[in-house]
């Protein structure tokens, strides 16, 4: 979908390391791009897109397939 996306593969965490993990790849991160977030953790459904919000990120997508959610997150200058 966003073939330039950044791969970050937190299945098998639980909250808070997902979140905590993407604000790393967050911030080393270039504005602009693009962090495709796998996790098994279903808080994440809450915890995600809450993030993006309170930071100021662009949440592009997100799906569910399973117990597997896949976030896409555009790094929006701050």
């Amino acid at each position: 979908m966003y073939d330039e996306a950044e791969l970050l593969d937190t299945s098998g965490l639980m909250c808070p390391e997902p979140v905590m993990m993407l604000h790393g790849a967050v911030r080393d991160c270039a504005v602009g791009g693009v962090i495709k977030v796998i996790a098994t953790d279903p808080s994440t459904q809450r915890d995600i897109p809450k993030f993006c919000s309170f930071l100021g990120h662009e949440l592009l997508e997100q799906q569910q397939s399973d117990k597997c959610y896949i976030y896409w997150i555009r790094k929006q200058a701050t």
